[in-house]
């Protein structure tokens, strides 16, 4: 290694200064030594990823140390560069670091169980794990906790992200919550450390969720695989008995009518590659005459004869028995659900669909 030439060149000659004692140090000074001539000589290092307490110890060692001669230099990078040409593989340091590297290699329930060992075992900083929610779930901390614990919470975050924060309260609640700020310098940090274990300790007690979508979503996607009228039915239902619930599902639910308007017009070649042909002959037999926005707006967005093949096709096909027309339109919803999914497109939100 270059470096490591380097510092051989610096260990003494045979004569001269061979004479000098060698100091007696500790492993911990003699890491300090190697970090304070590597330093002197502009070489990157990456101290951050040590504990807080190996960072400590290494500024404590580095601050005892007055001088140290060049034999005793000399043999300390000696030893350095010796454990350096003797090691071959090294490994992660704990099971977090061992989990972080095998992670796309293990099954699920194996990451899971070794990840909750992981958090059982090793000291975490709270603030990090709080830091690490989504803006979602930081808001609903914030306008549920007192104006002075939501005051140390932003002020623990990046201030570019506690501002947004901030921002998107209420202005009253911003304005008690900024003040609260102002009130935070004589907090110390015993206390900041254990508002921080609080606030996680009531994360982790949380009761667990059964389903990973809302229940908006799940009523919006066994919705949109029923037929029109059976949807129409239960819309009507929702509404009598939960208007405000009603209104979120007809924004989840995406049908055939809803593609000119969700859909766009460059994913149409995407979205028909996906779909059986003769069922997408069948689909546009029952959509030329059930919905005929939608099946206009496909065809001017395909290239002009497979367009003309299509509706020639259809025509000639006659109405198929709704049915079985509104089963071949589905396939063109789910396979544009698919691609959705996969992030292969990105569906037109239902907000600037109705603006």
């Amino acid at each position: 290694m270059e470096q490591e030439s380097d510092l051989l060149e610096l260990a003494p000659v045979a004569t001269g200064e061979a004479h000098q004692t060698v100091q007696h140090l500790s492993s911990g000074q003699k890491a300090a030594v190697i970090v304070r001539l590597l330093l002197s000589e502009e070489v990157p290092l990456a101290l951050d990823r040590l504990t807080p307490a190996q960072q400590e110890r290494l500024a404590r060692h580095m601050a005892a140390l007055t001088q140290v001669n060049r034999s005793t230099l000399a043999t300390v990078v000696r030893e350095f560069t010796s454990a350096l040409d003797s090691l071959a593989l090294t490994f992660p340091d704990g099971l977090p670091d061992a989990l972080s590297l095998l992670e796309p290699h293990l099954s699920a329930p194996a990451r899971e169980g070794l990840m909750a060992e992981a958090k059982a075992n090793a000291p975490v900083d709270p603030w990090a794990r709080i830091a690490d929610l989504d803006d979602e779930a930081l808001a609903a901390i914030i306008l549920g906790e007192s104006a002075e614990v939501c005051a140390i919470l932003l002020s623990k975050l990046p201030v570019a992200r506690a501002a947004t924060l901030l921002g998107d309260l209420p202005a009253d609640r911003s304005e008690v919550i900024a003040h609260a700020v102002s009130l935070t310098g004589t907090v110390s940090p015993e206390m900041v450390d254990r508002i921080g274990t609080t606030l996680m300790g009531q994360l982790d007690n949380q009761p667990r969720v059964a389903f990973s979508s809302t229940a908006v979503d799940r009523v919006g996607h066994i919705l949109n695989a029923a037929s029109g009228s059976i949807r129409d039915a239960i819309l009507e239902g929702l509404d009598r008995r939960d208007a405000d619930f009603a209104a979120l599902v007809r924004k989840a639910i995406f049908t055939f009518h809803h593609i000119p308007k969700r859909l766009k017009a460059t994913d149409v070649p995407k979205v028909l590659r996906l779909v059986d042909p003769e069922k997408a002959i069948i689909g546009f037999a029952c959509a030329l005459e059930e919905a005929p926005i939608a099946a206009e707006f496909l065809l001017e967005n395909m290239s002009k004869r497979m367009a003309e093949q299509i509706r020639e096709e259809a025509e000639a096909r006659g109405t198929p028995k709704l049915h079985e027309g509104e089963a071949a339109m589905a396939e063109f919803v789910n396979a544009i659900r698919e691609l959705e999914e996969s992030g292969e497109i990105l569906l037109i939100p239902p907000d600037e669909e109705e603006e």
